[in-house]
């Protein structure tokens, strides 16, 4: 008998321990959320990553009350918006959040960009440690900083992110900011870890690899991802996909197979969003 998947850990600074394969909801549809997350959760997943901008907290809240999974056994992270920056601000942005969602306690808040151009990140960022420090989220990071915003938040507070949530996949890998995150000791989490489909999934390496683990390329990468130490959150809305991503638990790549995906990084090429820096996309 085949044992069930569950999703290795990365234990965070302040002990939470975040699954390294999830699940992402943007631009999944209200009236779908229940079903994802219900079959997400019967397959194994234990992370499910949604945001303010997504529109569908409210109706991650009410899969998560749905659930026959104790809530104690999921991670739930939202993330605070660019139009919320600022002490005061992301503070009524987070119990928005928090009353969208339907908890008492969050499990993981993220500022979702930077926005240097506002100048308000250090403020958003102390009002994420002080709402860590009164009990209403456990674990607090960042998404989409570039490295002088990173050092200038830890810098000034005294308090370094428990992750970072970056654009990340084989066609932008991101080795710079990855190096970064390690040498300030926070784990690196991936958004578009398979660069959204498409043109990555007809990379003949990537399909002579799959062959080789009677896999598919996007199980393939997705175990890339675990092997770099990333964690991922792809994603979907069907059963079929869902599992099949959970299933890339049981690929192990050689240390050739992993160089030969590396080998796909374009750099700023690969990018599909915005720079963190400019808030724009290449060529804009």
């Amino acid at each position: 008998m085949t044992e069930p998947l569950v999703s290795p850990v990365v234990t965070l600074r302040d002990g939470l321990e975040l699954p390294q394969l999830g699940l992402g909801v943007y631009k999944v549809d209200n009236a779908d959320i229940p079903a994802v997350i219900s079959a997400a959760l019967d397959i194994g997943y234990r992370l499910i990553d949604t945001a303010a901008l997504y529109g569908n907290e409210e109706s991650v809240g009410q899969a998560l009350r749905e659930s026959d999974v104790p809530r104690k056994d999921i991670v739930v992270t939202t993330k605070i918006w660019n139009d919320d920056h600022g002490y005061d601000a992301a503070r009524r942005a987070f119990d928005a959040s928090m009353d969208r969602l339907g908890l008492d306690v969050l499990d993981l808040c993220l500022i979702h960009w930077a926005v240097p151009e506002q100048g308000l990140y250090v403020d958003t960022w102390r009002a994420l440690i002080d709402l860590q420090e009164e009990g209403r989220v456990r674990s607090i990071g960042v998404s989409n900083f570039a490295e002088p915003e990173l050092r200038e938040i830890i810098d000034a507070t005294g308090v370094t992110p428990s992750v970072h949530q970056i654009e990340l996949h084989p066609f932008f890998n991101q080795a710079r900011m990855r190096e970064v995150n390690r040498e300030l000791i926070i784990p690196t989490e991936a958004w578009a870890p398979l660069a959204r489909g498409g043109e990555l999934f007809t990379q003949a390496d990537l399909h002579q690899i799959a062959a080789m683990h009677d896999a598919t390329p996007a199980q393939v990468v997705l175990a890339w991802h675990r092997q770099i130490g990333t964690i991922a959150i792809p994603k979907s809305v069907s059963p079929e996909r869902l599992r099949e991503n959970f299933e890339s638990l049981r690929i192990e790549l050689t240390d050739a197979q992993i160089d030969l995906i590396n080998e796909l990084d374009r750099g700023i090429a690969g990018r599909t969003g915005m720079d963190p820096a400019t808030m724009r996309r290449i060529g804009e």
